[in-house]
């Protein structure tokens, strides 16, 4: 290092073609290309992390994407700011305090002076540069906004229940009138849903076998327990624990979490415990051919939750 670069330089009566004020690279039009190109690249492989993002790419294309794209970038950063920057150090000489009017101005002459010269001379590495920044500040929004999943539209209101749907049991299979003893009760789910996440989360039903006799719960509800077969959310609507545990004698569904307990036979109101509100019964049917089906959705929504505060 010469003494040049080692001794500040006073700003004072400097001019833009001062050579103390050039870049430190011996050839900064190379220097320019090879920035240039290193900010496309960049700029190209964020791009490339928000495409492999946005389809679920495998996480090495997602890592080299990214890494690949602020490599580049900072590698022409770190070049622009070593090569094509005024060498310096700068300072500005003064022997008081209070400077005169004649003296700040000078300062402030060849200050912008000085920094407009190098932004004016690249001004393509500065789009290039803002073009990738840009680029980067679009793509890390991806993750936030495809990890929050799709809207969730009436799936807080609706399950996978529909007019006609089978009930079939954890393996799929479906249940025939006969299936089930008196005092019998069974995990079932809509057809086509007992292995999904969300047929394990919301779908999920117990069918008891309460009686051989039709009966009905509520007012209303005269046709949804045909053969003596009832069926009730599983999803308790205190805090969302599964509703396992039938009490034949009693004919109480249980809930372990908190021992909150719903009769069966009229509605599944609560007898006990911390639950506000009834289970959702599901109105069934045996169609001809003596399978249990489901007459609609649910008529209220299942479990816990905001429709409680509305």
């Amino acid at each position: 290092m010469t003494d040049e670069h080692r001794t500040p330089v006073s700003l004072s009566g400097l001019s833009s073609n001062d050579p103390r004020l050039q870049p430190a690279a011996r050839n900064p039009e190379l220097v320019e290309r090879v920035i240039s190109v290193c900010f496309i690249l960049g700029t190209l492989c964020l791009a490339g992390f928000g495409a492999c993002y946005w389809i679920n790419a495998q996480p090495w294309k997602l890592g080299a994407t990214l890494g690949g794209g602020l490599m580049f970038l900072g590698i022409g950063i770190v070049a622009w700011g070593k090569y094509l920057m005024p060498r310096g150090p700068f300072v500005e000489e003064r022997h008081t305090l209070a400077n005169s009017d004649a003296d700040r101005q000078a300062f402030a002459a060849a200050i912008v002076e000085r920094g407009g010269s190098v932004v004016q001379r690249r001004k393509l590495l500065g789009g290039l540069l803002g073009g990738g920044m840009g680029i980067f500040g679009v793509v890390v929004m991806f993750p936030l906004l495809r990890s929050l999943g799709p809207l969730p539209k009436r799936t807080l209101q609706r399950t996978d229940w529909r007019s006609g749907s089978y009930v079939v049991d954890q393996s799929g299979r479906r249940v025939e009138v006969g299936d089930l003893a008196v005092g019998s009760i069974e995990t079932v789910f809509p057809e086509g849903t007992e292995n999904s996440d969300r047929g394990q989360a919301v779908n999920q039903t117990v069918l008891i076998r309460v009686s051989n006799e039709a009966f009905t719960t509520m007012k209303g509800r005269e046709t949804w327990a045909p053969r003596g077969y009832v069926a009730y959310s599983k999803v308790c609507t205190h805090l969302g624990c599964p509703v396992g545990l039938y009490e034949q004698e009693l004919q109480l569904l249980v809930c372990p979490c908190h021992q909150s307990m719903f009769n069966v036979t009229n509605g599944a109101v609560p007898q006990f415990g911390p639950a506000p509100r009834p289970l959702p019964q599901l109105p069934l049917y045996v169609d001809s051919s003596g399978f249990l089906r489901s007459q609609s959705d649910y008529h209220e929504a299942v479990g816990p939750g905001f429709w409680e505060r509305s």
